[in-house]
């Protein structure tokens, strides 16, 4: 459990939503959406593509704590709080809609359990304490 292996997971699993997020904003032409037969409706596919822009942001975000993450406690935290927030969209989604494939599952699980870990690892590592604000 070092900063160094923090770091390494961290850029990995930022990755995952730089790919995911670029290919998404094809939108509704993505191929994944075309699999799943998603209609070509003008507000869903501006609802993929704003939400896959943000998805992407998130991605770009945590691969620029990178090398600071031990002091960039608070970025860590929120962008960690935001996964899981999402995290907690999809279980709603499969509580009231159904399962979706596997990965996703599994994603849902990364972004529910995994996220509070992340955090008390970083927290173990970093600086507990962020820096005050101070007005000028």
């Amino acid at each position: 459990m070092t900063k160094r292996a923090l770091q390494y997971t961290t850029a990995v699993l930022g990755l995952i939503p730089v790919i995911t997020g670029g290919i998404s904003l094809m939108g509704v032409t993505d191929p994944l959406y075309v699999a799943a037969g998603i209609p070509h409706d003008p507000l869903l596919d501006s609802k993929l593509r704003f939400f896959a822009g943000v998805w992407l942001g998130l991605g770009l975000a945590l691969l620029w704590l990178v090398p600071r993450i031990d002091t960039q406690t608070a970025l860590f935290r929120i962008l960690w709080g935001m996964i899981f927030i999402g995290g907690v969209g999809r279980l709603l989604s499969m509580v009231f809609i159904g399962l979706p494939p596997l990965p996703f599952i599994a994603f849902t699980l990364l972004e529910i359990v995994g996220a509070p870990l992340f955090v008390w690892w970083q927290s173990r590592i970093g600086q507990t304490n962020t820096p005050e604000f101070v007005a000028a």
